[in-house]
C-alpha cells in the first residue's frame, strides 16, 4: 500500500531545494533544461526579469517612504512625550491608534481650528508679499495709469496661486526645501546662480521692509532713526529666541489693517464700468514706464523668497504628503486674499488720486484710505504698513538663511538655540543688521521700494523655471509630478514673466547706448 509513505512524507520535515531536485527522474528534469537552454525564449526571461526589478525597486521605495514618515511621526512623538501629535499648521489634533497591526489616524477639530486655518506658511508667505514695497507698488499702478494694469494683475495672480501650490508640493512631498532640491537635482553652479540672484533680491527687500517701518511711524511722528534699530532688536529677538510664531501672527493680524482697502474701493465711488472692462479685457501699453511698474508688479506679488519661505516652511513645520491637502488650501486661498487685497489698492488708489502720476510719498499712498478713515487714514494706513513691512522684515532674511542652510546641508529651524543652528540664524543677524543700517541713510523711500521690486521680478523667472523643472519631474514628486494640463498652464506663465524681465532688461540696456 502506499497510504503509509504518503503519510509519513507529509508529516517528515519539509525537503530542501536540493533533495526535491535529487528525486525528479532525469526524464521529467530534461525538459525543463531545455526550456531554460532555449535561444528563443530568452528576451521574454529578460523582459520579465526587467519588470520584477522595477517591481522590487518601487516596492523598496514605497517601503523606505513609509520608514521614512514612520520615523518622522516618532520623532513628533517623543518630543510631544506621546501618541498625540499636532498637525503641520495646526488645524487638527492627529491620535495614531492601531487596528489590526495597522496605524490610523483619528482626525479631530481644534478649538481655534478656523483661525489657525489661515496662519500656515502659504498664507503667511503670500501676504508678506502686501509689504512697504508691494503697497507702494500697487498704489503707484493706480495713481500713474489708474485701472489699466488690473488685467495685467489677473494675469499674475494665476501665476501666484501656480507658484505657491507647486512650492508647497515640493516641500510636503519631499521634504526639503527648494535650494536642497535645487542642490540635488541641479550642478554646483546651477545652485550658487539660484542662491546669488535670491540674496541680490532679499538683500534690497530687507533694506525696503526697514525704510517702510520707518516711513510708517514717520506718519506718526516719531523719528526713523529711533525706530528702525528699536524695530531690528525687536525683530531679532523674537526669531531668536522662540516666540517668533507668536509674533508672526501679531504682525499679520496688523497687517490686516490693509484690508480697509477694499472697503475704500467701494466708498471711493470708482468708476465700475471702467473697472469691469479693465479686469477682463487687456489695456497694456507700449511705454517703458508701464513694462518697468508690469515688470514690479510681478515682482512685488510672486517674489522668490515667497517660494522660498513656502517650501521651507512646511517642511519645518514637519508635514509630510498627508499634510498635503490642507498645505494646498491654505498657498492657494492665501494667494487669493493677497491679490484681492492687491486689486483693491489699485482701485481705491485709482479711485482717489489716479492720472496724478507716480507717486512721490507714504502719506499720499494713504490718501486713499480717506473714504474710510477719513483724517485717520494716515494712522490706519501707519499701522497696516508696520504690521506688513515687520511680517515681511522677518520672512524676508529667514527665506535667505533658509536657502543657503539648506544648500550647505546644516541645521534650518526657527524653534533652534543659535548654537544649534549658527549658520542659518547668523545669516539672518546679518541681514537684519545691513537692512536697517541701509534703511538709515538718506534715500527717496517710494523710488528704493519700487526699485527692489522690479529687481524681485527681473530675479524672479530664475527660480520660476527652478520650481517648474522640479515639479515636473517624476523622481523627484512620483505621482504627484505635474499633469500635462497643469504643465502647459503654468509654462505659459513661467515664459510670460521671463519675457516681461527680458524686455525690459534688454531696453534698460539700449537705454545705456541711447537707443529706445
Amino acid at each position: 500500500m502506499t497510504a503509509g509513505p504518503e503519510k509519513n512524507q507529509l508529516q517528515g520535515p519539509a525537503a530542501t531545494p536540493e533533495q526535491e531536485g535529487a528525486h525528479i527522474p532525469d526524464s521529467a528534469a530534461a525538459p525543463d533544461r531545455e526550456a531554460v537552454q532555449d535561444p528563443a525564449t530568452a528576451p521574454e526571461r529578460e523582459t520579465a526579469g526587467e519588470e520584477g526589478q522595477e517591481r522590487t525597486a518601487r516596492q523598496e521605495r514605497k517601503a523606505a517612504a513609509a520608514r521614512t514618515a514612520r520615523a518622522r511621526q516618532a520623532a513628533g512623538a517623543r518630543d510631544t512625550g506621546g501618541w498625540a501629535a499636532q498637525s503641520w499648521a495646526g488645524l487638527t489634533s492627529r491620535t495614531r491608534i492601531r487596528l489590526g497591526g495597522v496605524r490610523l489616524p483619528r482626525v479631530r477639530k481644534s478649538r481655534i481650528f478656523l483661525f489657525l486655518a489661515i496662519l500656515g506658511p502659504g498664507v503667511v508667505a503670500a501676504n508678506a508679499g502686501n509689504d512697504a514695497a508691494g503697497i507702494a507698488t500697487y498704489a503707484s499702478a493706480g495713481s500713474e495709469f489708474i485701472y489699466r494694469t488690473l488685467f495685467f494683475m489677473v494675469l499674475v495672480t494665476v501665476a501666484l496661486v501656480l507658484v505657491q501650490e507647486m512650492a508647497v508640493r515640493l516641500g510636503t512631498y519631499t521634504g526639503k526645501g527648494l535650494a536642497a532640491l535645487i542642490r540635488e537635482q541641479f550642478s554646483l553652479r546651477f545652485t550658487a546662480l539660484a542662491l546669488g540672484c535670491v540674496l541680490l533680491a532679499n538683500t534690497g527687500l530687507v533694506v525696503s521692509e526697514f525704510a517702510g517701518i520707518g516711513a510708517a511711524f514717520g506718519l506718526l511722528g516719531v523719528s526713523r532713526y529711533i525706530i528702525i534699530p528699536i524695530a531690528a532688536v525687536a525683530i531679532w529677538a523674537l526669531v531668536l529666541f522662540g516666540s517668533y510664531r507668536y509674533a508672526e501672527r501679531i504682525f499679520l493680524v496688523m497687517s490686516l489693517a490693509f484690508l480697509a482697502y477694499p472697503i475704500a474701493a467701494i466708498l471711493g465711488h470708482p468708476d465700475w464700468a471702467q473697472v469691469g472692462q479693465n479686469l477682463v479685457i487687456p489695456q497694456f501699453e507700449t511705454s517703458k514706464a508701464f513694462l518697468l511698474l508690469g515688470v514690479a508688479l510681478i515682482g512685488t506679488t510672486v517674489s522668490p523668497y515667497m517660494q522660498l519661505y513656502a517650501a521651507a516652511g512646511v517642511v519645518d513645520k514637519g508635514a509630510d504628503p498627508a499634510d498635503y491637502p490642507r498645505a494646498r488650501i491654505d498657498a492657494i486661498s492665501g494667494a487669493l486674499f493677497a491679490c484681492i487685497v492687491s486689486v483693491t489698492i489699485i482701485i481705491a488708489t485709482a479711485a482717489a488720486i489716479g492720472g496724478k502720476g507716480p507717486l512721490s510719498s507714504a502719506s499720499e499712498a494713504a490718501k486713499a484710505l480717506e473714504p474710510v478713515a477719513g483724517s485717520g487714514a494716515e494712522v490706519l494706513f501707519a499701522i497696516g504698513l508696520i504690521g506688513a513691512s515687520a511680517l515681511a522684515g522677518a520672512v524676508v532674511p529667514l527665506s535667505s538663511a533658509y536657502a543657503i542652510s539648506e544648500a550647505v546641508g546644516v541645521e534650518r529651524s526657527v524653534s533652534r538655540r543659535f548654537t544649534e543652528a549658527r549658520l542659518f540664524l547668523g545669516l539672518f543677524t546679518v541681514q537684519v543688521i545691513i537692512g536697517a543700517s541701509l534703511a538709515l541713510t538718506h534715500i527717496n523711500l517710494i523710488q528704493l521700494l519700487i526699485g527692489t521690486q522690479v529687481l524681485q521680478g527681473i530675479v524672479t523667472p530664475v527660480i520660476l523655471i527652478y520650481i517648474l523643472i522640479l515639479t515636473n519631474r517624476r523622481s523627484v514628486l512620483g505621482k504627484a509630478a505635474n499633469k500635462p494640463v497643469f504643465r502647459v498652464v503654468a509654462s505659459i506663465c513661467v515664459i510670460g514673466i521671463s519675457a516681461m524681465s527680458l524686455l525690459l532688461l534688454g531696453s534698460t540696456i539700449l537705454g545705456f547706448f541711447g537707443i529706445g
